[in-house]
């Protein structure tokens, strides 16, 4: 695989597509429509946030997954993230924007501690944000003033005008997410499908004693999202986290195992996975305000 190219300052990215000197050192949006289309670029490292819109794109991947951009969505790139296209090429009929924030705009803001919150920008591309015509125009708009900012007003107020339009932007994207998490949910609900078949062949099998519990890590993998989309696909629709779901499994397992089985609360927690009896007691009074042994003499 072609090692990717690194982009360190918008410096830097405007002297990769031939562009003239940046207006701001530290910010830039890039009209992805009226960019040269031969640019001989296949995969690129940013250390820089970018947010894009892109509609009428070619494939692109993140890692191994694959995404379509014919539709008009968003997505987000934290500094140290890859970006690779399907060829060397931006397609011809592309249109959209892409805007590059480096971290060090942000310094000394509201948003260099906030934007480590917006779990979007661990996202994968093939998790992007689908946004209506209604949505686009609104961002579109925001995107619009943060340009005017620091193309023509470049004064001591200009980074926290921009600041607050950024703000603005990533919190409608939040709300915007939420949104989709609820809507889409033929394709949601297949992901909780997945995960409680997942679930309960990791529970029934040898793995809870051969490795113990399943990680988040464990469980995104094979659901072939990303740990902080999963997360928050099931804050929204659960109200549980992964990880809370993964003990939410592993109490209904044990309360099976309490009440239809002579096994000492010993032997359970060992099939449970768990090393020490005393953690998986623990763990199951958390949950149900009962110790395993309560639970037993009650159900009995």
């Amino acid at each position: 695989m072609e090692k990717p190219i690194r982009i360190k300052t918008i410096s830097e990215l405007h002297k990769l597509m031939g562009l003239p000197k940046p207006h701001h050192p530290l910010i830039e949006l890039i009209d992805l429509s009226k960019q040269k289309k031969d640019t001989g670029i296949f995969a690129v490292l940013f250390d820089l946030y970018v947010i894009t819109l892109k509609r009428g794109c070619d494939k692109l991947f993140y890692g191994q997954q694959q995404y379509d951009f014919d539709e008009g969505v968003m997505a987000f790139l934290s500094p140290g993230q890859i970006l690779r296209g399907e060829s060397d090429n931006i397609p011809e009929n592309i249109d959209g924007w892409m805007l590059f924030i480096h971290p060090d705009f942000l310094w000394n803001t509201s948003l260099a501690k906030k934007i480590k919150q917006y779990d979007f920008f661990g996202y994968t591309i093939n998790e992007a944000l689908f946004l209506s015509d209604k949505e686009e125009t609104m961002i579109n708009g925001i995107v619009e003033n943060i340009k005017n900012e620091y193309q023509t007003n470049i004064d001591q107020f200009s980074q926290d005008i921009i600041i607050s339009h950024l703000e603005t932007l990533l919190n409608y994207s939040e709300r915007f997410y939420q949104r989709q998490f609820i809507t889409r949910k033929k394709t949601n609900h297949q992901i909780l499908d997945r995960l409680e078949v997942l679930l309960s062949a990791y529970f029934n099998s040898d793995d809870l004693v051969l490795k113990g519990l399943p990680t988040v890590q464990y469980i995104s993998d094979h659901l072939n999202v990303s740990p902080t989309y999963l997360r928050s696909l099931l804050k929204t629709l659960t109200g549980l986290n992964t990880q809370q779901h993964i003990h939410e499994k592993l109490i209904e397992k044990a309360k099976e195992k309490l009440s239809t089985t002579d096994l000492t609360v010993s032997e359970i927690a060992y099939e449970l996975g768990f090393e020490h009896m005393q953690s998986f007691s623990k763990l199951f009074k958390e949950k149900t305000s009962q110790s395993p042994l309560a639970f037993r003499a009650g159900f009995n």
